[in-house]
Order: C-alpha cells, then sequence, then structure tokens
C-alpha cells in the first residue's frame, strides 16, 4: 500500500472561551502557519495488524498494542480503523509531528487527532468525511479536556473561521475586510482540561455569578460576529479587551498574560486578549500593517517565547 501524508491546522478562539462550555457562543479562527502532521509508511515484513507510532514531541515510541486506552494518539489511530471495520490493518508505521504549541490553546491535540484519522483512513484507502472526522475528533477530545465544547475539533476539522454553539451545526463566517493578528506564546503551558475543570468549580459554588458572566461574554461575541462581516475592526478590538475583563473575573488569566496583553496594546494594537483555556498559553493581538511591527516587539519585549502571525479572511 502507498503512504500516507495528513496534516490540519491550529486555531485560536477569537472570543468565547469558557462561556462555550455552558451553551454561550464561540468564535474561533484556523492558523495555517502552524500544524501537525501524521505520515504513514507501510511496514513491510512486519507481521500483519502490527502498528507502531512515534511522536518524539509527546515521548511516544511504541506498538499500538501497548500503549493504553487512554492515550490520544492511540485512541485516534483506533478510531480510524473501528469506523471503517478494519480489525487487523496491513502493517504500518505511524509518525506524528506538530508545529503548534503543546497545552497553549491552539488545538494542538484536536489538530493531531485529526491528522491522524486522515492519514490511517486514507491509507487504508477509505478516506473519512469531514463530519465522521469531526464526530470522531470530538470523542478523542474528552481524553485531553475532559468536557470539551467541540469548538477544536470542529474549526480544525473545517478549516474555516466559523460562529460556534455547543450542539448546534456551525455557521461560517462572513468576514468583511481582512484582519492581522498576532499570537504570543507565553511560554507557559496551560492544560485546558485544568482550566475547564477550574470553571466549572467557581460555577457549581456560584452559579448565579458565573451564569452572568457567560452571558456577558455571550453579548459581546454577538457583537463581534456583526463587526467582523461590517470589517470594523475598532469595535472588534474594544470587545477584544471586553472579553479580556471578563476572563480576568473568571479567574484564568494571570499576571504574565495580562503583562503582554498591556504591552500589545501600549504598542498600537486595537485589542489583545488571552486565546483558550487561560493561565499560561496565548495572547492574542489585533493589529494594522502600520502597528504589527512593533506589537510584535512588544510581545517580545515582555517576554513572549514566540510569535505568530496569521490573517483572518
Amino acid at each position: 500500500m502507498a503512504a500516507s501524508v495528513a496534516s490540519a491546522p491550529g486555531k485560536i478562539i477569537l472570543f468565547g472561551e469558557h462561556a462555550v462550555v455552558y451553551g454561550q457562543p464561540a468564535i474561533a479562527v484556523p492558523v495555517t502557519a502552524v500544524s501537525a502532521k501524521a505520515r504513514i509508511q507501510p511496514d513491510i515484513g512486519a507481521p500483519g495488524g502490527r502498528v507502531w507510532l512515534r511522536a518524539e514531541q509527546v515521548g511516544v515510541d511504541a506498538a499500538l498494542d501497548e500503549l493504553p486506552a487512554g492515550d490520544p494518539l492511540a485512541a485516534a489511530v483506533r478510531a480510524a480503523l473501528d469506523a471503517l471495520g478494519v480489525g487487523q490493518p496491513p502493517a504500518f508505521r505511524l509518525g506524528v509531528s506538530s508545529t503548534i504549541p503543546l497545552a497553549g490553546g491552539m488545538g494542538s491535540g484536536a489538530a493531531v487527532s485529526v491528522a491522524i484519522l486522515r492519514a490511517v483512513s486514507g491509507f487504508l484507502g477509505h478516506p473519512l468525511g469531514d463530519e465522521q472526522v469531526n464526530a470522531l475528533a470530538f470523542e478523542i477530545e474528552k481524553l485531553h479536556h475532559g468536557t470539551p465544547s467541540g469548538i477544536d475539533n470542529t474549526v480544525i476539522t473545517y478549516a474555516q473561521s466559523i460562529f460556534f454553539v455547543k450542539g448546534q451545526p456551525m455557521e461560517r463566517l462572513s468576514v468583511g475586510a481582512p484582519l492581522q493578528l498576532l499570537i504570543a506564546d507565553s511560554g507557559a503551558a496551560a492544560p485546558t482540561a485544568e482550566t475547564v475543570a477550574a470553571v466549572r468549580r467557581g460555577w457549581e459554588a456560584e452559579p448565579q455569578r458565573y451564569e452572568g458572566l457567560f452571558a456577558q461574554i455571550g453579548g459581546i461575541v454577538r457583537a463581534a460576529r456583526a463587526a467582523l462581516a461590517e470589517g470594523d475592526a475598532a469595535e472588534l478590538g474594544a470587545l477584544m479587551d471586553a472579553n479580556q475583563v471578563l476572563l480576568q473575573e473568571l479567574d484564568v488569566s494571570s499576571a504574565q498574560l495580562e503583562a503582554l496583553a498591556a504591552a500589545a496594546r501600549s504598542a498600537g494594537a486595537l485589542g489583545a486578549k488571552l486565546s483558550g483555556g487561560g493561565r499560561g498559553g496565548n495572547v492574542i493581538a489585533l493589529v494594522s500593517a502600520d502597528t504589527s511591527a512593533g506589537v510584535e516587539e512588544a510581545f517580545r519585549e515582555a517576554g513572549a517565547a514566540a510569535v505568530i502571525q496569521t490573517r483572518v479572511a
């Protein structure tokens, strides 16, 4: 059988993280400057059914049947085989690599799952459709995040800017004018499952207060969808800043993230906020052609480990 290669982009949430888990909308966009890649080669001479996985970045180098059920890479391979009804595939070796920052809120786990599902099904000659890839990737996301919203796997599977409400069909976004964003990696790992669990504990302790915060975030997301359609960058920047204030109220920001956002605004960004789970990970800033270089420099001076440029078009 021929080799098979598949890739999937990263993603960022522009508006609505955490509140999206509780039924509010969110807006997310793909980040094609970074990606996860899965490459499959036939393992000539190996016994039928033998599958070997190698992913240096997460320390995996083992046969599929040696990995536990809770391993997300193994789960993606098994999900693809089960979906196709293949009990004993031709022997193959799967290599996984990614340029998406780990535990940074950019969908690294979902991107790896999507890439593996596509590579395995392509290798076996029956590529899975987007809808099935999305559904399977969502199940694997539960291993990463416990109670995921589904937004990561959806925006990554379809590689589309989307308006998303949990349990409802996604809506592709209309963008009136291209937007330029800078993504500053704080360098601090931010496992989404931990912040999602922390917010849930807060919600359980103070449901009325948290529901009020979620509702305010939902209102910002709806206003942002209208501003995106109109290409109103100034309004979008103001909404990003407002969303960040509410994320502080949810206690998912940090001194480091606040410093990065403040540095971006001081350098001319129209708005800045954390993106993803928070307490680490990334800060995104909305910039123009005139301010991009200055904001990037400000991010680096404020301690960003890396800065990624992306466009919403």
